[in-house]
């Protein structure tokens, strides 16, 4: 047994001596000055060049003394990379045994226990191949390099070796071109909050990006001065203090197109063929953006976010500093366009932090995907829901009491109005009735990952964007509907070729195209989001949502004004628009409809040049059933409108409406007439029967209620008659009378709301009109405001503070002029 341990033993150190002997110390000097292969190029979808990496050994990565870093730089790498560097031999002995259980336990190299020497050693001494590998052998090279250094150089001139070499993202080698980079100045000017974070990058230097995720840099700084703290060189004051101060991003001189989008595919080759090969390889990036597209979009968000800065007369500034745009092909997600903000150069306004892959609350944008998995679940566009005040349950026992954002309650609402005029109660009352798995699960399937991290957190407000997502996830979500449901994976490297003789490789969306929603699902909210007399009453007609061929759009903002979106589609492109502050402070009365949707229509027209448009092509699965208009059932005579509504196979309604009453009233003495009442002091009025619930909205609404007297005879007796060609006061709810007002409803009071711009406060005038009816006219306060030789008859009226009547007037073919009983409505300011 001693003569084989014995055997072991000399094979072990044979192995150790080849290994130390075959290993050689490289000469830093001479690694320092090998040459690049050739300049990396990434290029757009035609060839057109968008960047060349610079020479990796020129201008601002030259290396610095170890005099011009500051100590507290030194001390934060030290305190969270290798608390025991001036103590250990170059490696550290327990490290490594944990490592290597950790190895062992998994079958694979997963952890490295690595000190600063041997990150040098790895990073800077190995070849670069070499250096990407995950074996025991390149480990064992490793610790053997790193002992070697330590034996050659002082700890002062390692620890400027790495400082100096090591990879802080944005192809960044050393702590002096990534100053530069992140805050503009030298690497000796920076302070206690700069260094810290700065020392935080290279565990993951993509993940940790400031400009990219500056919340988690800002995270990983706070580790660092808890390390700081932990090693005794910083106290818990001086290390709270630097939490709190505010940093502030350097401009870039250089004017690279789409400055974010190439971060974006530099961050993903760094990722996949490492920095060295990156800077030194030579590499040729073919990538799917179109440039044109990216300058045009650029060119629309600097255009609009500079008009809204600039108050109007007599209009405040609305505060908007910022935006962000992505286009996508929504048949494999390649990205056409991604515009990080206006100006890539804007210091103030954080213009080199890429907006489209910050997380933001998506406000009312989220709704397609609440009632989507409604429709999964058996609700229809023509399901009612109850606009009306609610207090919801939550688990933390308080109400809570969404308003909309008119400020109003609009009662009864089909599927179909909730959703087109963003209704947040009906919202909230739907996840209410769905739960909010249901949300989360879908938003996970057409491609939204953010909220899988805490999905415990979300409450009922999830659906009014109570969460967070990126631009560039809810472009992709959107990007489910326009395509027939199926997720995709936003991509932007079509091809990637080695400069030094590699093999051209292919990348396309990582697994493909996936089913995310049933296609007949996603038509119907397709139908719905592109349903321009749905969403007139909230948006108004001629708004930046209407383009001159079909499509679906939908806006969001934040009850706090912080967020502002519009993101819409066709078959062929999907836009998403982000606009407000990257330090997440406020705008100032800015919605949806007038912040990021003009940036939406015209970036919407800039990615449709040249195409033929093409029209949502409907699936199978998907039926058309005429329905009462107000309450989503089969017709019956009591049903004052129909329209057609489109169902999943299956789920159309087959009970009749039972919500309409028809009944014999006098309309003087506003009772209800019996059978034998004279029937010229009669009219039959149709009255609408909601649930128990909506009773106080309905008071509070002014909606006509049926009478609870009924005419006495004493009252018939005294009926006077009338002309027979003379139509009485209610004509408008007779079946008799060839017109009638249907909205707004008698009594209805409206508020007008400062927080949105006069010309979009707007109602919509409905009225009802027989075949035999030539013309209509709405009249408002004795002026005309429109008139109409046919169905359908809608009008939209401005608002204006005070009392106000409303009615219709007519002239059927016959000559007869009709004219409905007037309706009051208030207007409070």
């Amino acid at each position: 047994g001693v003569r084989w341990l014995g055997l072991a033993l000399l094979i072990g150190l044979l192995a150790g001596a080849y290994v130390w002997i075959s290993t050689p110390l490289p000469s830093p000097e001479r690694l320092r000055a090998r040459s690049a292969i050739g300049n990396t190029r990434i290029l757009d979808r035609t060839g057109t060049l968008l960047y060349a990496v610079p020479d990796p050994l020129s201008g601002r990565q030259q290396p610095v003394a170890l005099a011009d870093i500051p100590l507290a730089l030194q001390q934060a790498t030290i305190a969270v990379e290798d608390a025991g560097f001036y103590r250990n031999s170059g490696i550290e002995v327990r490290g490594i045994v944990r490592a290597l259980w950790q190895n062992l336990r998994s079958g694979a190299v997963v952890a490295g226990g690595s000190t600063i020497t041997q990150q040098l050693a790895r990073n800077f001494l190995l070849a670069p191949g070499e250096a990407q590998q995950r074996t025991l052998g390149r480990k064992l090279r490793e610790a053997v390099l790193a002992l070697k250094l330590t034996a050659r150089y002082d700890k002062a001139e390692i620890l400027a070796l790495y400082l100096n070499q090591t990879y802080y993202g944005g192809l960044n080698y050393g702590v002096e071109a990534a100053a530069w980079q992140y805050w503009g100045k030298p690497v000796r000017d920076l302070d206690l909050a700069e260094s810290a974070l700065l020392a935080g990058l290279p565990q993951a230097p993509s993940a940790y990006d400031p400009l990219h995720h500056p919340e988690a840099a800002l995270k990983r700084q706070g580790e660092v001065l808890d390390a700081m703290v932990r090693v005794g060189v910083l106290t818990a004051p001086q290390a709270a203090d630097a939490r709190q101060q505010p940093m502030q991003w350097a401009g870039d001189e250089a004017a690279i197109p789409a400055p974010h989008f190439v971060r974006y595919v530099l961050d993903q080759l760094t990722a996949t063929h490492g920095p060295d090969a990156v800077l030194r390889g030579g590499l040729v990036v073919t990538t799917t953006l179109d440039a044109a597209l990216q300058r045009t979009a650029q060119e629309v968000l600097q255009r609009h976010v500079a008009a809204l800065s600039v108050p109007r007369a007599g209009e405040p500034s609305h505060r908007v500093g910022s935006g962000a745009v992505v286009v996508l092909d929504p048949k494999d997600g390649a990205i056409l366009a991604m515009v990080g903000s206006p100006d890539w150069a804007d210091v103030a306004h954080h213009g080199q932090v890429n907006a489209a892959l910050a997380l933001r609350q998506p406000g009312s944008a989220l709704k397609p995907l609440t009632y989507a998995a409604a429709l999964e679940r058996g609700w229809t566009p023509a399901s009612e829901l109850l606009d009306i005040p609610t207090a919801f349950a939550t688990r933390e026992g308080r109400p809570y009491k969404p308003q909309n954002y008119d400020r109003a309650f609009h009662g009864p609402l089909s599927m179909r109005q909730a959703l087109a005029t963003s209704s947040n109660v009906a919202a909230v009352a739907m996840l209410r009735d769905i739960g909010i798995p249901a949300l989360l699960d879908i938003a996970a399937r057409v491609g939204i990952t953010s909220f899988a991290a805490d999905p415990g957190r979300y409450g009922l407000s999830l659906t009014l964007g109570g969460g967070e997502v990126t631009p560039l996830e809810l472009t992709t979500a959107y990007a489910a509907f326009a395509n027939g449901g199926e997720r995709i994976t936003p991509y932007a490297l079509v091809a990637v070729a080695g400069g030094a003789g590699g093999e051209s490789e292919k990348s396309a969306a990582a697994g493909g195209p996936a089913e995310g929603i049933d296609p007949a699902i996603a038509y119907i909210i397709t139908d719905i989001l592109s349903d321009p007399d749905a969403r007139v009453r909230a948006f108004g007609t001629d708004s930046p949502l209407d383009l001159p061929w079909p499509a679906a759009a939908k806006t969001g903002t934040t009850s706090d004004w912080r967020d502002n979106w519009t993101v819409g589609y066709t078959p062929q492109r999907v836009v998403g628009v982000w606009v407000g502050n990257a330090d997440g402070s406020p705008m100032e009365q800015i919605s949806g409809v007038t912040g990021a949707g003009p940036v939406w229509h015209d970036v919407m027209l800039a990615a449709h040049r040249g195409l033929t448009a093409q029209p949502f092509a409907r699936p199978d699965g998907v039926e058309e059933v005429e329905v009462c208009a107000e309450g989503g059932l089969l017709p019956t005579p009591a049903c004052p409108a129909t329209r057609t509504e489109l169902f999943l196979t299956g789920t159309a309604p087959t009970a009749r409406d039972t919500t309409h009453l028809a009944v014999m009233i006098d309309p003087v003495l506003n009772c209800r007439a019996p059978a034998d009442y004279p029937p010229q002091r009669t009219i039959t009025r149709i009255y609408r029967r909601l649930a128990p619930a909506a009773d106080a909205w309905a008071i509070t609404a002014g909606m006509p209620r049926i009478p609870r007297t009924m005419c006495g005879e004493q009252a018939a007796s005294n009926a006077q008659p009338v002309a027979a060609n003379q139509p009485l006061p209610s004509a408008p709810a007779s079946d008799a009378a060839p017109l009638a007002l249907l909205s707004p409803a008698p009594g209805t009071l409206f508020r007008m709301n400062a927080n949105i711009p006069l010309d979009r406060q707007q109602i919509e005038l409905v009225a009802r009109g027989s075949d035999g009816l030539a013309k209509l006219t709405f009249w408002v306060d004795d002026q005309p405001v429109a008139t109409f030789t046919a169905a359908p008859f809608r009008a939209l009226w401005q608002l204006a503070p005070g009392p106000h009547r409303a009615w219709v007037e007519g002239q059927t073919t016959d000559g007869t002029l009709w004219r409905s009983a007037p309706i009051a409505f208030n207007v409070a300011e």
